[in-house]
């Protein structure tokens, strides 16, 4: 068995297509108008479309789950947010966790949170000294 995609869901489609696509350079794959495949794995369900399939109301901001990306500029990076111009809510500014990987969070327009952080390798290659 094989794990191929991450489903997330949420409000408004095309703005988090325009989220993924702008911070983290995801393009579409499939669209099937409420559901659509980026690259990387990653769907984007609309909120009332899963609602239908599930029968269950949607817990956003729940931070229940993370998704993880890597980067090899945080600093970089953390511009790139800054300068985004979407609102971006942090849990965490760029810090260092005791095993020396240097992270950023934040939460995606449907309180989803992302974790950026240096590559493991880097890391390793880093602590040899």
């Amino acid at each position: 068995m094989k794990l191929k995609n991450t489903l997330i869901v949420v409000k408004d489609i095309t703005l988090s297509k325009s989220f993924y696509h702008d911070i983290f350079g995801l393009h579409v794959i499939t669209d099937f108008g409420r559901n659509v495949i980026l690259s990387e794995g990653l769907v984007l369900q609309e909120q009332n479309l899963w609602e239908e399939f599930t029968g269950k109301q949607v817990i956003f901001h729940n931070n229940a789950t993370e998704l993880y990306f890597e980067d090899n500029d945080l600093e970089v990076f953390a511009k790139k947010l800054e300068n985004s111009g979407y609102n971006i809510q942090y849990v965490n500014k760029l810090m260092e966790h005791d095993w020396g990987q240097r992270v950023i969070r934040i939460y995606d327009p449907d309180g989803h949170i992302i974790e950026i952080g240096e590559p493991m390798d880097k890391i390793k290659n880093s602590n040899k000294g």
